[in-house]
């Protein structure tokens, strides 16, 4: 807290559960983007509600031009492997504040959190 008024968010984890992403998105701050790995066929049908996609293979040259080394990052995948592989991608190219949601978009929506869903086009 800031002298003890203003509560703040716990510090980002290397690891954090879908209900720590969920409490962060619950405090309203907005100094975090949620990415996810997938591809965009996949992000199209269903992904967490306030994510971007940026898929594994341009995920480092896509995050590089559009975020600051220093934000807060969470990133989920259908696999913690993508996950993890992804976060370590991020890290070697300078990003400092990366966190893998451990469970990804299974159980983001096995917790019954909202995700958004869209049309999948040309498949």
């Amino acid at each position: 807290m800031l002298f003890g008024i203003i509560p703040t968010p716990p510090p980002l984890r290397a690891r954090s559960r879908v209900y720590d992403l969920k409490a962060r998105l619950d405090w309203g701050e907005p100094a975090l983007t949620i990415i996810d790995i997938r591809d965009r066929q996949e992000f199209h049908f269903s992904h967490v509600m306030g994510a971007i996609s940026m898929p594994l293979p341009e995920l480092v040259k896509r995050a590089l031009s559009t975020l600051e080394l220093n934000r807060d990052i969470y990133l989920y995948s259908d696999t913690d492997e993508d996950t993890a592989a992804a976060a370590v991608q991020l890290r070697q190219a300078g990003f400092r504040n990366v966190s893998e949601v451990q469970g990804g978009l299974p159980a983001w929506k096995a917790m019954g959190y909202p995700i958004e869903k869209g049309v999948v086009v040309g498949g």
